[in-house]
């Protein structure tokens, strides 16, 4: 149900930037967070960190094989990522604004680099 539920979601990019606005309720979440919640060790982040790198890695090599079209949809997804009009621009939106717009490049770069 949940996949089905998402897919619908994802297909229009409108409704999953609203969710980007409160990171699909994360702040909510943060804030009734208690002591008693489990933290994450080093030996997790370093696993987290690990498959970030993969992931990145992945979506870049599918990147550089897709459609020129697929890049302007990343690219104009980068520029819908913005604040409520009350709200000041976070800095690690802004980081991930300018890490699509890299990500993008670079797979420009290997896709001239692999034909």
């Amino acid at each position: 149900m949940t996949d089905k539920k998402d897919a619908e979601l994802y297909r229009d990019p409108y409704r999953a930037l609203s969710r980007w606005d409160n990171e699909g309720g994360a702040q909510t979440e943060q804030k009734n967070r208690t002591s008693e919640d489990p933290h994450i060790s080093n030996a997790e982040l370093v696993q987290l960190r690990v498959r970030v790198i993969a992931l990145e890695n992945i979506v870049l090599a599918l990147l550089s094989e897709s459609p020129d079209k697929t890049h302007e949809k990343v690219r104009a997804l980068a520029e819908l990522i913005s604040p409520r009009e009350d709200e000041t621009q976070h800095p690690l939106t802004t980081e991930a604004v300018s890490h699509m717009n890299r990500f993008a490049d670079r797979a420009a770069r290997f896709r001239s680099e692999w034909r």
